[in-house]
């Protein structure tokens, strides 16, 4: 949003000036297709790929054949667990389409891919509407302002309800949904899709797998006519009071006849693109019905390369892209996926990466999930797969060169120069942030385990497989408990630690023992609180000494500040910048490790008011006394602690309603609404991490195998005293 603020306020001569001055390719699509799990995306994803000519014949899920599912897991398990990429043509355009999983547990995954796209496909199941995971995918694509269409899949089903799905887009996202089509079954149970658009039916070929399909004009005057062209209307009359140009074309011509369907193509796309409105088509990927009419709605109005990511042309002509994710292949290596947005990414090319340091692009590849066919070079606007970049990780910019970078940096200040905006300095610090920062943001991990390798002659090989792993998924941490001695994955649930168990069974070949999952508690304090701390000690016959006062105060958001009252002025102005990089460093570490369970210190802020520092005194003893000061606070105060809360949503039949909530009332939760849904009820609740441990066993054997289950992460609540003796004696391993 900020991006866009921007560019809107430049000079409308400095805007076009960008538009035509460097060239991205019009007939690019890069969009990432995002659903709760189940809906149906590696599914229509394996159509796309078949109707394009991509491949010869579609996979599908159960038979683990997809082209995009490629990890053994994920043909054992028919879910998507690392996002693919996938390039194919169609109607002369190129389509560049990230796979990303549905499953909460692997949501970093999601994040990464959205860095690389222009739109999304939101998929959602016909019976089930929007769902938990549709609301987390769909809070993602909002925060890079992704224009997005929805595809309403299982169309064919008996359950299944589009007026339904229309009404919880509206109600749960907030938005304005804008029907392109309608349906009808016949008595054989054969999808028909109706055009509100042109007037015109569409039949597919069941015998060709979809591959050719009938249109029909319908007779005018017929009931199905009359109801299109009453939808229309209807669409006609949304979209003017949403688009300017079409608004006065209605207004000056006083009727909607004279609209043609370009008129509506132009403002959908128009309306699209500004994310006012969401065009919605349907559709069943299962019986090939509406896919290659998605894949027109995907050229019509999600947006090409040119119409986002101006920010990039301070560039000039010069190569940028931007890492959203790497793999390791077992023969070619760490695999590195590209976006490219200015210039272009050729074989053998030497990059400079923006946080420092060089590479060489040994190889270039087409990306097609795990199969790669060598390119030469990769144009402006589109995505590549790299070999050869053996530093780099998610989220580091590769430019041309450093005088490259140096150069965007000076055009972009010089915008600001030019132009009048409220705030200068903060916003021109937050936009190259945004540009140029290579950090992913990271969920919090929610869980911990210890892992421990078969033998000791194994070790060094599992240490790398780790280091691999984390470089593919940044969700994954892997640290040394300096305590216990042992290796210390964290992760987002009990699948993802099951997933990385695994593929180091497979890919590496190392049987690893997980050790029991430990939840990742949190910790705070309830009241501020001082200390002064003196430390002295002859290190190699150089006597070392520092006395220092800290502050822990509850409830502040900035992480460490110093006290700069009249009275404390002078000692502040002597302290040196490196000096208080030191203190800050050593004093937030501290926090990283509270003193009841080891958990993080939270909502909690350090404030420097004092430091003496003995002549002679090295920089680690000044860290070291900052640690042990704000070690001595927290062993003096105490914390309480926080734990991890999930919000679940089951779906289940009614007769399992007052068991599932009895059952759900013994694991501390709380039921936040109970709400009908067909034939089924929905239960909404938050239940503490710490319960959910087997829970979906637990689920399938009170309702008989009935009832579904999907959770996802709120935060942290406080406990009471009963409960917090429980949780240390179950991380102690008493419990």
């Amino acid at each position: 949003m900020l991006i866009k603020k921007i560019l809107f306020n430049l000079q409308p001569s400095f805007r076009r000036t960008i538009c035509l001055r460097f060239f991205c390719n019009k007939d690019i699509r890069n969009i990432g297709i995002l659903a709760h799990i189940d809906a149906g995306k590696t599914t229509t994803t394996e159509r796309m790929l078949f109707y394009s000519g991509k491949i010869h014949s579609p996979g599908e899920v159960h038979r683990g054949n997809t082209v995009t599912d490629c990890l053994t897991q994920e043909r054992e398990r028919g879910i998507t667990i690392c996002s693919s990429a996938v390039s194919f043509s169609w109607s002369g355009n190129r389509i560049n389409l990230l796979d990303t999983p549905g499953h909460i547990d692997f949501t970093m995954e999601v994040e990464q891919s959205l860095h690389a796209v222009d739109g999304v496909i939101i998929v959602l199941d016909a019976a089930a509407g929007v769902e938990a995971q549709t609301l987390t995918v769909w809070a993602q694509a909002n925060k890079h302002s992704l224009p997005r269409i929805v595809f309403v899949n299982k169309m064919d089903r008996t359950d299944s309800d589009f007026e339904k799905c229309i009404a919880d887009l509206r109600i749960k996202l907030g938005v304005k949904p804008l029907s392109l089509q309608i349906h009808k079954n016949d008595d054989n149970k054969t999808l028909t899709i109706y055009d509100v658009i042109t007037l015109q039916k569409y039949r597919w070929n069941s015998e060709t797998l979809g591959r050719d399909y009938v249109t029909e004009n319908l007779v005018a005057g017929d009931d199905m006519f009359l109801k299109l062209q009453h939808r229309r209307n209807e669409l006609i009359d949304e979209l003017s009071g949403l688009d300017d140009e079409l608004a006065d074309f209605v207004i000056k011509h006083e009727s909607f006849e004279n609209i043609t369907n370009k008129m509506i193509y132009d403002a959908l796309r128009r309306t699209t693109l500004n994310n006012k409105t969401v065009p919605v088509i349907l559709g069943s990927a299962y019986k090939n019905i509406g896919i290659q009419k998605l894949m027109d709605a995907v050229i019509q109005y999600l947006p090409a390369p040119h119409e986002r990511n101006q920010i990039y042309d301070c560039f000039g002509n010069d190569f940028v892209g931007k890492v959203f994710k790497i793999i390791h292949d077992k023969h070619r290596g760490p695999l590195t996926l590209v976006r490219v947005y200015r210039g272009n990414m050729k074989k053998g090319q030497k990059v400079t990466l923006s946080r420092g340091g060089q590479e060489i692009l040994n190889k270039i590849f087409e990306p097609l999930a795990d199969e790669y066919r060598e390119i030469d070079t990769v144009q402006a606007g589109n995505i590549g797969i790299c070999s050869g970049l053996k530093n780099t990780t998610t989220g580091d910019l590769l430019i041309e060169s450093t005088s490259s970078l140096k150069n965007a940096q000076k055009r972009l200040k010089n915008i600001y120069k030019n132009e009048e905006f409220e705030k200068k300095d903060e916003i021109e610090e937050n936009i190259i942030n945004e540009i140029f920062s290579t950090e992913p943001q990271v969920p919090v991990a929610v869980y911990f385990c210890s892992i421990e390798p078969p033998n000791l002659s194994t070790q060094s090989a599992m240490e790398l497989a780790l280091k691999q792993l984390q470089r593919e998924d940044p969700s994954l941490t892997v640290r040394h408990d300096e305590v216990t001695g042992q290796t210390v994955l964290g992760g987002m649930g009990e699948l993802h630690m099951e997933i990385i168990k695994s593929r180091i069974l497979t890919e590496y070949k190392i049987d690893v023992d997980l050790g029991p999952l430990q939840i990742a508690y949190k910790e705070t304090i309830d009241a501020s609180a001082k200390e002064t701390y003196f430390v002295e000690k002859d290190i190699a016959g150089i006597k070392q000494n520092v006395t220092i006062t800290l502050e822990l105060i509850k409830g502040c958001h900035d992480l460490f500040s110093i006290d700069k009252s009249p009275e404390n002025v002078a000692n502040v102005n002597m302290l040196r910048p490196r000096m208080l990089q030191i203190i800050r460093k050593g004093a937030l570490s501290a926090l990283e490790r509270g003193p009841r369970v080891g958990g993080q210190v939270v909502d909690t802020q350090i404030k420097l008011h004092n430091i003496v520092v003995g002549r002679g005194t090295a920089d680690s003893f000044i860290m070291a006394a900052a640690v042990q000061c704000i070690q001595k606070i927290l062993n003096t105060i105490g914390t309480r602690l926080l734990e991890p809360v999930m919000e679940i949503q089951i779906v289940s039949p009614a007769e399992n309603i007052s068991q599932i909530l009895a059952d759900l009332s013994r694991r501390r939760g709380i039921i936040n609404e109970i709400v009908p849904k067909s034939n089924n009820k929905v239960i909404t609740a938050k239940v503490p991490l710490a319960e959910l441990f087997g829970y979906s066993t637990s689920l399938r054997t009170i309702s008989s195998g009935t009832a579904m289950m999907t959770m996802q992460p709120c935060g942290f609540s406080s406990m009471n005293t009963n409960d917090e003796i429980v949780a240390i004696r179950r991380t102690q391993g008493f419990e």
